[in-house]
This record gives C-alpha cells, structure tokens and sequence, in this order.
C-alpha cells in the first residue's frame, strides 16, 4: 500500500505494484532477446553476455579517454542536428571533464549544469570518472572496460545530447515558472535522459546510411544495439527488484542473483545495485519514466497523425518544466479519456 501512494504521489502512476512490475517483466524480456538478436549479428557462437565482455575490450586508453569521449560527444551532437530530432537552445557545448576527486567514489559519469536562475555562468560540465593512477592494473582495466567506446556513446547520448543536458537547455529557455524550474519529477528527468538512448539509436546513430553496408558496419551497428540494450536491462532489473523488495519481501542476496541472471552483471555490482534498492526505492523511474514517455509519444502520434513530427514532440514535451509525465499527457492529449493510460 505504501509502495502504491509512493508511485501516486510523487509521479501520479496510479497503479499497483504489481502491474507495473507486470510491464517490466514483460519488457525484460524483450530487451533480453534484442541483445541476444544482436550478440548473433556479430558472433553466433558464443552466448550474449560473452559477446558484450568482447565489446568492452574495445575502449580508449587511461589517457585517451576524456578526448576520445569529447570527440566523439559532438558527433553525437551533429547528428541530433543533421536528423533534426530536437532544437538545441544554445550552441555551448558541454565540457567533458575529469570527474572532481571527492565524487569520484560514487559516479562514473554525471552532468553538471548552471542552476536555473544562474544569470552569468552558462559552462556546464560532463563529468568522466578516470582511472586512479594507484590502482593495479587489473583494476583499471576492469574500469575502462565500462567506458568502451560503444557504451560511452550511449552514456553521452544520456548524459548530453540530447539527454540530461539537452533537456536543462529546455528548462532555462522555456516560460516555465520559478517552481517548475526548480522542482521535477524523477521520472521525467531520468526517464527522458534513459528513453533518449534507443530513441537516437532507432533514428539511425551508429548505422549505416548504404542501401548495402558491409558485414563490419552491421556489426557495428549491432555492438551499438548491445551496448544500449545493456544500459536498458539494468534499468529494467531496478524496476523489477525495487517492486519484488518492497512489495514482495524479496532479500538482497535475491535481488543480486536477479542482477545476475537478467543483466548479466557479476557479483560485486550486482549486490551493489540490490543494495541500492533498499534505500532508493525510485530507482525504478527511469524506466518508468521511459515507458511512460514511449506511451505519450505513440498516443501523440495518433492524435497529430499525418502532421506528427517527432522534433515538435520533443520540443513540446521540454518546454513545460519537469512535471510528472502524467501531467504531460493532460497537456499535450486532447482526448481527456486518454489521460489515465500512463503505460
């Protein structure tokens, strides 16, 4: 029951538990056999998750990682623009930086941005959490295999364009008030930064344009898939043990084999997520809020029909503050009977 008020009252999901961790299921599923689709595109025999740890291996150096992931940063940025998927309200670039030592114990990568009522300062910072310099060198290969230049550009997608920073853009340019500048919702926020990963993967970043690409930019395009459905299928087992822990009596030691079972993480991470859960019961927003924003878009579709556009989508969507996404659908449907169908 007070799992349910939680969801009523800070996102106005008014559903049971149950039904939500329903979905999720549900959802796993299907981004467990896109992964497992894509690890066959580039090598059909060796299981999904041995396919991943071979993309990991493929990342920038302890030197070239804060230039490679600012190279590759305004790549991003200009497909957004080529593509024309979303107005970009300022051309100042995110910085990328060395995440500042005392946040590094707890972030690994992060988005920094001026307040909302800043008036001078206009840098924002992308924050990249190095190597240490003292660690043995097993570890900081351990580390850099996160950073692989397949999952770093879906990081980027999240953190900058057109996730996180992208979306301040929005806030600071936008006629919300003083209190919408200032308070959001969690789903919103992270549910926005989390949906755009497959968005600009599904509009064709890391594709080929040919009518006949090669095998090695199909696989290309795959890693791209794997390193995306990889940052979903985390988010999905949140969404899963947060719900089965607080509604269902699920223990840590369960929560982390689910970790290891569905998103194919290794021990120590996967009971550092299932401890997560035990204090940050809303760390299923992020998927909850992707789903919700991949339902409002699909029922804005059908309302806009031939004049849909997905560029005017987006930047409706920015313009009204960080509401819960079921106030966006009171503002953005006419259909009053489709208010209520958040997912």
């Amino acid at each position: 029951e007070k799992y349910r008020r939680m969801l009523a009252e800070t996102e106005f999901v008014d559903m049971a538990p149950a039904q939500v961790l329903e979905i999720g299921l549900a959802e796993l599923k299907r981004e467990q056999e896109a992964f497992a689709q894509a690890a066959k595109i580039i090598d059909p025999s060796k299981p999904a998750p041995e396919v991943f740890k071979d993309i990991q291996k493929d990342h920038p150096s302890a030197e070239s990682l804060i230039p490679d992931t600012a190279k590759n940063l305004e790549v991003i940025r200009q497909f957004l623009v080529d593509r024309d998927l979303i107005s970009l309200p300022s051309k100042v670039r995110a910085q990328v930086k060395e995440t500042p030592q005392f946040a590094r114990a707890t972030s690994f990568a992060s988005m920094d941005t001026p307040g909302p009522f800043e008036k001078k300062a206009s840098e924002a910072y992308y924050y990249v959490t190095p190597v240490e310099k003292e660690w043995p060198d097993q570890q900081k290969e351990e580390w850099l295999t996160a950073f692989n230049f397949y999952t770093t550009d879906v990081v980027s997608i999240h953190e900058c364009y057109p996730g996180h920073y992208v979306q301040f853009l929005h806030l600071n340019a936008s006629p919300a008030t003083r209190t919408e500048k200032i308070f959001g919702s969690y789903a919103f926020v992270e549910g926005w930064a989390h949906y755009t990963e497959k968005m600009v993967l599904d509009e064709g970043f890391g594709r080929s344009n040919e009518e006949n690409p090669s095998q090695e930019e199909v696989k290309r395009a795959a890693k791209y898939r794997m390193a995306q459905a990889d940052e979903a299928l985390l988010r999905l087992c949140r969404l899963c043990v947060s719900i089965k822990m607080h509604t269902q009596a699920m223990t840590i030691a369960e929560g982390t084999k689910f970790f290891q079972e569905n998103c194919y993480y290794e021990g120590k991470p996967s009971r550092s997520e299932a401890m997560r859960g035990t204090y940050d019961p809303g760390y299923l927003n992020y998927t909850l809020g992707k789903l919700q924003i991949l339902k409002l878009r699909e029922d804005y579709k059908a309302q806009e029909g031939a004049k849909f556009s997905l560029k005017e989508f987006h930047d409706e969507m920015l313009k009204h503050g960080m509401p819960p996404i079921r106030l966006l659908r009171e503002i953005m449907l006419k259909d009053k009977t489709k208010w209520g169908e958040v997912l």
